[in-house]
């Protein structure tokens, strides 16, 4: 027998409805729907729940083998979840460009460091293109700490290619540009993510 023929004859037994069991065991009555039908399983935290629920063992739920399948799947999306906040937690650092001094400025013959809010000695165009590379990454570790945290999976390996791209851009402007201290911490953001993307890769997403 099948979990999913499992679950509904112990769900029936106890005369439950599926919003009576979606209650008792805090999920939402489309997940037993799904699980009921052979469209899905559960996660090992509601495995454990439904397993304490009607009394009986994980084992005499689902075979050892479809257990392991979903221990590894819940890996691998936990692995992804936090390599996309630890991305958008990079990104939004990006903060440091604006507000470290790291950009030069020359008075009375001494050279001095300020931040991009005081920069003055570069083109305007350099402190535009600047400024929206910036808040552009700023913007994207937003949205993907947001995307992550309210389980959102469409579009995140969008918004990962669009962030390495805005990474890769400012680093290249910056070396163009000459900025020295600004670069280093730049390509430093840039490597993390590297790490980060490889990660992600390995997963298997």
């Amino acid at each position: 027998m099948e979990f999913h023929e499992k679950l509904q004859e112990l769900r029936k037994n106890r005369g439950l409805t599926q919003e009576d069991l979606s209650e008792a065991l805090y999920v939402s009555r489309t997940a037993i729907s799904k699980w009921e039908s052979g469209r899905g399983y559960p996660n090992i935290d509601s495995l454990k729940e439904i397993s304490n629920y009607f009394s009986v063992t994980i084992d005499d739920l689902l075979s050892g083998d479809k257990l392991l399948s979903i221990a590894e799947k819940e890996n691998k999306s936990n692995i992804t979840s936090m390599c996309d906040l630890l991305f958008g937690i990079v990104d939004v650092c990006s903060f440091m460009l604006i507000l470290l001094p790291l950009y030069p400025s020359t008075v009375d013959g001494f050279v001095y460091s300020v931040n991009l809010l005081t920069y003055a000695e570069t083109t305007s165009f350099n402190r535009f293109i600047y400024w929206v590379l910036f808040v552009s990454l700023i913007m994207t570790g937003v949205v993907k700490i947001l995307m992550t945290k309210l389980e959102i999976k469409k579009g995140h390996k969008m918004m990962t290619a669009f962030s390495m791209l805005l990474s890769i851009l400012m680093v290249l402007f910056l070396a163009l540009a000459r900025e020295a201290y600004a670069i280093m911490l730049a390509f430093m953001l840039l490597v993390i993510k590297g790490v980060l993307l490889l990660k992600y890769i390995k997963s298997g997403v």
